[in-house]
């Protein structure tokens, strides 16, 4: 190896600690999740819009129906995995305790399962009185 093919400091060297191998892959998934929410958000506001001024029958009839009901979950698992991914990248960005870091990703992980989940329930609990 010559001298300018190595190009990690000498800290690196001797911690012999290379790349994680996960930035593109959550850089994809970043983006994916992004490009998928187009769609879906536009669906979710012509829905909103739609239930504008109905009366709870109504929406429980028309948030029941499969392919709203299908359309809505897909927004709900879309954003709450696009959340989740977007303030880990903040997390890890700017939290530069370790320790901190990882009690922060660890929270906005169970955050967004919770938020997730609890309106995944809250939908299918409209159709079917769960």
């Amino acid at each position: 190896m010559g001298t300018g093919a190595n190009m990690r400091t000498p800290l690196a060297r001797v911690r012999r600690f290379g790349a994680a191998k996960t930035g593109t892959d959550h850089f994809w998934q970043l983006r994916l999740t992004a490009i998928a929410g187009i769609p879906l958000q536009i669906a979710f506001v012509v829905i909103v819009i739609s239930l504008l001024g109905r009366n709870h029958a109504a929406v429980v009839q028309i948030l029941g129906t499969p392919i709203v009901a299908i359309i809505m979950l897909l927004f709900i698992v879309t954003v709450c995995n696009h959340m989740r991914l977007g303030v880990q990248v903040i997390i890890e960005d700017y939290v530069h305790e370790e320790a901190m870091k990882l009690a922060l990703i660890l929270v906005n992980y169970f955050y967004c399962v919770t938020v997730g989940l609890a309106s995944a329930y809250a939908l299918l609990k409209l159709p079917f009185g769960v």
